[in-house]
């Protein structure tokens, strides 16, 4: 029988290269974690120090005494893998999917964008949702006049928090985000295939400028919450993908059903800027 032949393990790393792919979010967030669980439930201890304290001390007094050790403060977070998002539909003859050019492949892709949009989706909200810095305290109108010192004023606020401009940092922002940036900056966007991967659209300096609809945003729609962080501030782990084929009860045909196990957490929240903006 056709679903008998499905080969979920192909299917499975066919959806994982497409996810890589169309990641926006995901992209951009560390991931060295995910070796370290398998399963729902799951959670990693990923470990942080604060700075140790710095001091002088007199050349005269070089042999004498200096102050106690200090404690230094403990900034480890613990990251629980709980989301998961599925899918589940009818395909018809799967052998004939399969034989036929092009057809799996676009259900792959297909299946892959949605779920990298789910990903995304998590990513965005959740690290809004955490505490951390805000450019300002309320939304700021943006416009063409002041989108680059609006992200400028970002920049600085990431060197504040000693944040290197050698540093990886990557501003996330929305279409209409973009058309204000682009109209202040033109010249500057791509049109590089390569450099259009995943998002990016154009280089500001040494930062990089990304494009998603992902991007969050308010209830009403009308302040978006645009983000500037470095590849460490988010830690996320995908360790699980999984696809089966099967026959449904009352249906004469075949079906894929399937889902990603995924999570992700602020862990470096000083290296992450809220840039809340309306238009």
């Amino acid at each position: 029988m056709s679903f008998k032949n499905f080969i979920p393990s192909v299917w499975a790393s066919s959806i994982n290269r497409e996810l890589e792919r169309a990641h926006v979010f995901v992209e951009d967030c560390n991931r060295q974690f995910e070796g370290l669980v398998s399963k729902k439930g799951d959670s990693v201890h990923i470990l942080g120090v604060g700075k140790p304290t710095i001091k002088s001390i007199e050349r005269k007094n070089a042999n004498g005494e200096i102050d106690a050790a200090e404690e230094i403060e403990d900034t480890s977070v613990i990251l629980n893998i709980n989301q998961i998002r599925y899918f589940n539909y009818m395909v018809g003859d799967i052998d004939k999917a399969q034989s036929e050019n092009g057809v799996m492949d676009a259900l792959s892709q297909e299946t892959s964008e949605g779920l990298a949009n789910e990903m995304d989706k998590y990513i965005a909200n959740m690290a809004i949702s955490n505490d951390v810095v805000k450019l300002a305290a309320a939304a700021q109108k943006v416009t063409k006049d002041n989108v680059l010192d609006i992200l400028d004023d970002a920049i600085m606020k990431l060197q504040e928090n000693d944040v290197s401009l050698a540093s990886s940092i990557v501003v996330t922002v929305s279409p209409r985000f973009y058309k204000l940036f682009k109209q202040a900056y033109i010249g500057k966007d791509t049109n590089n295939s390569e450099e259009l991967k995943n998002g990016k659209i154009a280089m500001y300096g040494s930062v990089t400028i990304k494009l998603s609809n992902n991007v969050a945003k308010t209830e009403d729609g009308a302040v978006d919450n645009i983000m500037i962080r470095t590849k460490r501030a988010i830690a996320f782990v995908n360790p699980l993908t999984h696809t089966e084929a099967y026959r449904p009860e009352k249906r004469f045909s075949d079906a894929v059903k399937g889902y990603v196990l995924f999570d992700g957490k602020v862990v470096r929240p000083k290296e992450i800027i809220n840039i809340n903006v309306k238009y």
